[in-house]
């Protein structure tokens, strides 16, 4: 659907549910909450324009290869996508810009991934969703232990994550992420930490210390306003929630009525 403020820009949904946004003319515009401090991670990867290698699993139209192609020029980019329906849409409608740098993939993620060189990334950015929830073979310690083989020594994971309280499901990600990293935060809006609302938090994860400082700032200044948990404050959220394994993974919940709709 076309945004009527923004003469390029379109909104994808998938079932009724908002799934991307992208504007053609400003590619470095990121309008939902969640792209937006993903895109923060990103910023924080590297100095300011240092081409990465990055994997997107999962593409949407999209947005973030644009934006990391708009801000890190040269950067080397693959998208996976298993809805080559989806993907052919978007080549059509929303192209790329000529010499982006992203390959675009129709395939599982995890088969993908599974099949993917060791040490062959700087990020790894996971924003699957099968409908409005992230599938059950996504969520797994041996999943994560796939991320830390791909990524090169000072990588960074982030994923996407919608949960709301009592947190079982992020709660049990945290603990799966933290039995193969050795480093983790949480990004979310206060509201949703604070159990008042269902809603997007992104998981990032990396062997190495990362700025997490220079995150905070940056996610504390947005026009939407997060927080980042870390240390003994993740330590606590996490509490007594134990790793997924392949027997008893389950997929993220199903958002309540309305939560990710649109009119």
């Amino acid at each position: 659907m076309p945004d009527v403020d923004r003469r390029r820009a379109w909104l994808l949904t998938v079932d009724g549910a908002p799934q991307s946004y992208v504007d053609l003319d400003e590619p470095t515009h990121l309008e939902f909450e969640y792209a937006r401090r993903l895109g923060h991670v990103l910023d924080c990867a590297a100095e300011d324009g240092r081409p990465l290698d990055v994997l997107h699993l999962g593409g949407g139209a999209l947005t973030l290869p644009r934006y990391v192609a708009a801000t890190r020029p040269g950067s080397r980019q693959h998208v996976v996508d298993a809805d080559r329906g989806l993907l052919a849409l978007v080549g059509e409608h929303l192209p790329l810009p000529d010499g982006a740098g992203v390959d675009v993939h129709g395939a599982d993620a995890r088969t993908w991934l599974e099949a993917a060189p060791s040490d062959s990334v700087d990020v790894l950015v996971a924003d699957v969703f099968g409908g409005s929830r992230v599938p059950a073979h996504l969520t797994t310690k041996a999943y994560a232990r796939e991320a830390d083989r791909v990524l090169r020594p000072g990588g960074s994971y982030a994923a996407n994550l919608a949960d709301g309280a009592p947190f079982a499901f992020l709660r049990s990600q945290l603990a799966t992420f933290r039995a193969v990293f050795a480093h983790l935060a949480l990004v979310a809006e206060p509201a949703v930490l604070r159990g008042r609302r269902f809603g997007n938090a992104v998981l990032v994860a990396s062997q190495t210390a990362f700025d997490v400082p220079e995150l905070a700032r940056r996610t504390a200044r947005d026009a939407f306003p997060a927080r980042v948990e870390h240390g003994a404050g993740l330590h606590r959220f996490v509490g007594d929630a134990r790793p997924v394994t392949e027997g008893d993974a389950v997929p993220s919940p199903e958002p309540p009525g309305g939560s990710f709709s649109v009119g």
